[in-house]
């Protein structure tokens, strides 16, 4: 005899076992349902044991179970840490942190990966961008041991840095020779003026 859902199955004259929709057996009596074999106190004690396997206790975990998992919480440690001094340093210019996790023997998770966005906002004049990208470089280097990317950042502000001093340089530049410019246009023309103001000869 197969098995199958909603299939009936007689056991004497008045009563009847079927498995309904969700495969639980219900005991019938002449049609009316009197019993569930599946009680709500043993659904609970299910969970609880579902709950127990994926949460196992440190006594059940192997040795290298207990190994890994202790390198996973350290590792999650660090990487919250280092994600938190970008952020400390970064001010207003860092994002909230993302993590990526796995999950570790214990059925917990560990942050393995993070990062921070830093972003510079628009200058209005060189001296800020310098400060914007001071700025970005102390974020990008402030934890502990600064990851490949984190350098790669630090490089990127310091060219935006670079380039901001050029540009303020250019300008306190153009500032000086435009006051010699001025001063040497002043002094040729007060000297054109004593000129016009100098004295006639007059022939004897």
């Amino acid at each position: 005899m197969n098995v199958g859902l909603s299939t009936l199955y007689n056991i004497g004259s008045n009563y009847s076992i079927r498995l309904n929709d969700k495969e639980v057996l219900v005991y019938e009596e002449d049609g009316t349902k009197i019993k569930s074999a599946t009680t709500k106190e043993e659904e609970k004690l299910k969970k609880e044991q579902e709950k127990k396997q994926v949460e196992k206790s440190s006594d059940t975990l192997s040795p290298d179970e207990e190994r890994l998992v202790k390198e996973l919480a350290a590792r999650d440690a660090e990487v919250k840490a280092h994600e938190a001094a970008h952020q400390a340093a970064g001010g207003g210019m860092t994002g909230a942190a993302s993590y990526t996790y796995q999950q570790g023997p214990d059925g917990k998770m560990y942050a393995i990966g993070g990062e921070v966005s830093i972003s510079s906002p628009a200058s209005s004049s060189p001296e800020e961008a310098i400060r914007n990208a001071r700025q970005i470089m102390a974020s990008a280097m402030a934890a502990g041991s600064p990851s490949p990317q984190d350098f790669a950042v630090a490089s990127s502000a310091r060219v935006m840095e670079i380039k901001a001093q050029q540009q303020l340089a250019k300008q306190q530049q153009e500032e000086v020779m435009g006051k010699e410019s001025y001063k040497n246009a002043a002094s040729s023309s007060a000297g054109e003026s004593s000129k016009s103001r100098g004295g006639i000869d007059i022939p004897a």
